[in-house]
């Protein structure tokens, strides 16, 4: 990217993360650039193409959190979803806008995807079926916190133990 658009980009994060994935739009991400709108074109050519750089930096930091975990905790299914889980929390807007629809796989950097999956494949010896239930109890479980979908005083640390365990081998 160009050093403008890694501040649009930059910009649009900063948005997003402030004010949720509703907020990010073309004309909101200009004001806050103090630019108008069309200018945003000659960097981006539509809205897409800035959600798909900002999935690509979700996929990207939260591969790195995993690694990090997996460095730490080589093949622990439980220190790869805390790793996940954190990440998540801290960037809720974010994930709820890299996770809430389509992934726009034709507009990532190739390879971003397998890479940010890795992590979890090898946790799970391999075996992509187990990974996949992994995940999407991870992501389930994320999405729920992020929204509040628990009750007060629930053990989400116990409910965590429990589903990462019932999925190892």
């Amino acid at each position: 990217m160009t050093p403008r658009a890694t501040e649009i980009a930059a910009q649009a994060r900063a948005l997003l993360e402030e004010s949720g994935p509703e907020a990010l739009t073309m004309r909101a991400l200009a004001d806050r650039l103090g630019i108008k709108a069309p200018s945003l074109y000659k960097h981006f050519p539509d809205k897409q193409a800035v959600e798909a750089e900002l999935v690509a930096q979700m996929l990207t930091e939260s591969a790195e959190a995993c690694e990090e975990a997996e460095r730490t905790a080589p093949g622990s299914l439980p220190a790869l979803a805390g790793a996940y889980r954190g990440w998540a929390l801290a960037h809720p807007h974010l994930y709820r806008l890299a996770t809430e629809r389509p992934l726009p796989r034709h507009a990532l950097p190739e390879g971003l995807e397998d890479r940010a999956a890795a992590p979890l494949v090898r946790a799970c010896g391999g075996d992509a079926d187990r990974a996949r239930a992994a995940w999407a109890f991870t992501h389930g479980m994320v999405v729920l916190e992020i929204h509040g979908r628990f009750p007060d005083g629930a053990d989400l640390s116990a409910a965590w133990r429990t589903g990462t365990e019932s999925l190892l081998p």
